[in-house]
């Protein structure tokens, strides 16, 4: 039999499929603190619950195509930087029916995340805390506005969780943290942001002496406007030395 024979009568229904859907991780640093994007569910199942903006993948869909929407429809953007962070296939993961959710991570600048507030108002800004060390892993919480602790729909805190466990992986060795701050920025904003990554305060003489040595940031000579002691030098990342 031909492989052309074979397609033409080959039976789709003859094996179960599930549904796959996509989640997104829109995280951002906001008043010192990881923060994360949260749409409120208006439909059962975890009706009022606090849920990642996501959606089904269309049968005619790619998985990137579905996350591109699920940005532009729910979050009001329509350019982020969404790569895969990981697939979520746990059977019991959603009460309605098998569903296997790839979630994708998106870095968003200060600007970026209150842009995304302001064209979608009904988004909530909650802060993820992540009470484990280093990249040992583990639940994470995730508080309102006014530091009450959220209880997410289906498996959204996992997510949640690995989200901090991949940034906490790669911030030593990558560029992830550049992704959080705007183009021109200072060594305490830099800092600011890997300390609310790793949630621990650093050493600010040792923490300044390895970024500078290690060749990712170049000096522009302009300094920041309206501070209220001695304006800050601004850095910009130069990723053509990045190793």
């Amino acid at each position: 039999m031909s492989e052309t024979d074979f397609l033409k009568n080959y039976d789709p229904s003859a094996f179960q499929r599930p549904s796959v859907a996509v989640d997104l991780v829109l995280l951002g640093i906001r008043d010192n603190r990881p923060a994360v994007l949260l749409i409120k569910r208006d439909q059962l199942p975890h009706v009022g619950r606090w849920a990642l903006p996501g959606g089904f993948v269309d049968i005619d869909e790619s998985l990137d195509a579905a996350a591109a929407r699920v940005l532009r429809e729910k979050a009001g953007m329509t350019e982020a930087h969404l790569e895969q962070l990981y697939t979520f296939g746990a059977v019991d993961r959603d009460p309605r029916m098998r569903i296997i959710s790839v979630a994708y991570l998106a870095l968003l600048t200060e600007r970026a995340f209150d842009a995304a507030l302001s064209a979608k108002p009904a988004l909530l800004p909650a802060a993820i805390q992540a009470p484990w060390s280093g990249e040992t892993g583990g639940p994470v919480n995730v508080l309102s506005p006014e530091n009450e602790t959220l209880a997410l729909a289906f498996d959204h805190a996992d997510i949640l969780a690995m989200a901090m466990l991949r940034l906490r992986g790669k911030l030593d060795y990558s560029d992830v943290a550049f992704a959080l701050l705007p183009e021109l920025f200072t060594l305490r904003q830099l800092q600011d942001v890997h300390e609310a990554i790793l949630g621990t305060s650093l050493n600010k003489p040792a923490f300044r002496r390895r970024q500078l040595d290690r060749g990712w940031l170049a000096a522009t000579g302009a300094y920041e406007s309206g501070a209220a002691f001695r304006p800050a030098e601004l850095y910009r990342f130069q990723p053509s030395t990045a190793d």
